[in-house]
Formats: structure tokens, C-alpha cells, sequence
């Protein structure tokens, strides 16, 4: 049975739909992947430029996997989460070795590749290759838990009952299926946002049961994570440092961007037990060769 949600979402995603590039006819599928890993915690206008630089650098995952993982490091300059920069380089040596160079399509071979989690594993493989899998992220959930199921949140992590309503809500036909997931996506990026939702612009406003109920607030507030003055931000400045030196640079440099010893001494060891910074005789730091 169709849902009557289908084609409601449908016609205005082809009216409201933004023109993303690896959304574009031509993208290629390491395109894809790339956005994915790159959207993850991060806004859309920070990914754009992010994302054709590094495409331009490394069109291909051969030209990556030719390439140091402390480049990739340095590529993926303020992205934040540098440690996705070091699973695209895994990610990149493995499907040049095993998959000639061709991201795999199928979903259990995609959840196989360094950081690649259920929700990109779908994502990847919906979007590149047009599969007919259930795509969970923070936006779709939003939607689904507002039209279905009168709440203003999901809960903090996908539930059994929240994959079986989205099986459910997939069209038979896989590119319908595909575009289907991108369109609530948008949905939920565009309209039924989390903080100001624009349910007067929705194209299923009518049969939201969240907004039948009057919009009732979830029970707790989400609290917002704070990054001022954190082991997370004195571990950015540090790589920055790494990532501006074309030099290995000696560790008492490091106390020009961040004057905390304890906390700076804590962020560094972390970064070299991440992989992001290797050590080096005589106190100095590198990114990874």
C-alpha cells in the first residue's frame, strides 16, 4: 500500500530540493562517500567548499590512497573530528587494494570499510547506487518521530520500532525508494527543523500527529555541548598548529597556542593515540607519513 505521505513529500522536494553536488546526476559514488563522512556533525556550509577541495585534490580513491594520511589530515583543515579524515585515507587504501579502486555498493560491504557506521552504510548505498534500504539520520528521525508518532524527538538512539516504520514508509520501486529518503531528508533539514519548525510549509502538516496534539515540547531540553576551553578544542588548536608547519614542530611550540600544560599534555597524548600525530625524536610532532 502507499503511504499518504509519499507523494506530498515527493512533489515538494522537487520544488524545494537544494542543488547539492553530490546529489548531481554526475556525482560519482566516492563523491557520496565523501559527503557523507564530511556531513556527519557538520553543517552543510561548511562541507561545500570542504568537499570540491578535497574531490579536487583526490578525485578518485586511488589519488587519496597515493597520498600520506597526515595529508588528509592536513586537507581537512577545521572540519572538526579530524579522525574521519584518517578513515577516508583507511577507507581510500582499502577499496583501491581489494575493490579495484570502486566504492562497493552493497550495504554489508560498505559497513565493512574503517568508520563507516549502519546509517552511512545505507546512506552510501541509496544514494550512489540507487539501493532500497531504510536511511536514518537526525533529520529523518525528527520527521518520522513528529508525523508518526506525536513526539517532538526521537529518542537518542534508533530504535527497532523506528527501522520498522521506516521499511515500512519505502516505495517498492528502488529509485522511488532512493528519492523518497533524500526528500524527507530535506524535510527534516529545510521545514521540521529542531528549533523552529515551519509546519505552516509542510507539505504533510495534515497528517502530523505531532501537530494534531498541538505540538506538546519533549520532556527534558536538549542541553548543548560546550566547546569553549574543552580537551576537544585544545586538541583543534594543536592540529592547526601541525597542519599550518610544513616542519615537524618541537613540543615547546605548542604552549604558544594553548597555555594549559596539563590540558595540553592530556589533548597531545590523545592526538598521538588517535593516529592524527605522530611523535618524533627530540620532542617534535609531525602529522602521520
Amino acid at each position: 500500500m502507499t503511504s499518504p505521505y509519499l507523494e506530498p513529500v515527493l512533489a515538494w522536494y522537487s520544488a524545494h530540493a537544494r542543488d547539492l553536488p553530490w546529489r548531481a546526476p554526475t556525482a560519482t559514488p566516492w563523491s557520496v562517500l565523501v559527503s557523507e563522512i564530511m556531513l556527519q556533525q557538520t553543517p552543510v556550509s561548511r562541507v561545500l567548499p570542504a568537499h570540491q577541495a578535497w574531490l579536487d585534490r583526490w578525485p578518485a580513491p586511488a589519488a587519496l590512497a597515493a597520498d600520506s594520511p597526515g595529508e588528509a589530515v592536513r586537507q581537512w583543515g577545521r572540519l572538526g573530528y579530524p579522525r574521519r579524515a584518517l578513515r577516508l585515507h583507511e577507507t581510500a587504501v582499502i577499496v583501491t587494494r581489494r575493490h579495484g579502486g570502486e566504492i562497493p555498493s552493497s550495504r554489508d560491504e560498505l559497513l565493512a570499510l574503517p568508520g563507516i557506521g549502519a546509517y552511512t552504510a545505507a546512506a552510501v548505498a541509496v544514494f550512489a547506487f540507487g539501493r532500497r534500504h531504510a536511511v536514518l539520520d537526525t533529520n529523518v528521525r525528527r520527521v518520522f518521530s513528529r508525523l508518526a508518532a506525536g513526539r517532538q524527538f526521537p529518542g537518542a538512539q534508533p530504535s527497532a520500532a523506528e527501522y520498522r516504520l521506516a521499511e515500512s514508509l519505502l516505495p517498492t520501486d528502488a529509485a522511488v525508494a532512493a528519492r523518497w529518503s533524500v526528500a524527507v531528508m530535506e524535510l527534516g533539514a529545510l521545514t521540521c527543523t529542531a528549533g523552529r519548525p515551519r509546519c505552516d510549509d509542510c507539505p504533510v502538516a495534515a497528517l502530523c500527529a505531532w501537530l494534531a496534539e498541538g505540538r506538546p515540547a519533549a520532556g527534558t531540553k536538549r542541553a548543548g555541548q560546550r566547546y569553549e576551553g574543552t580537551d576537544r578544542q585544545c586538541r583543534g588548536r594543536l592540529l592547526a598548529l601541525l597542519r599550518d608547519s610544513q616542519e615537524p614542530v618541537p613540543l615547546t611550540h605548542f604552549d604558544t597556542v594553548w597555555p594549559d600544560t596539563a590540558q595540553r599534555a592530556r589533548a597531545l597524548d590523545g592526538l598521538v593515540a588517535d593516529g592524527l600525530v605522530d611523535p618524533l625524536p627530540d620532542e617534535r610532532f609531525a602529522l602521520p607519513t
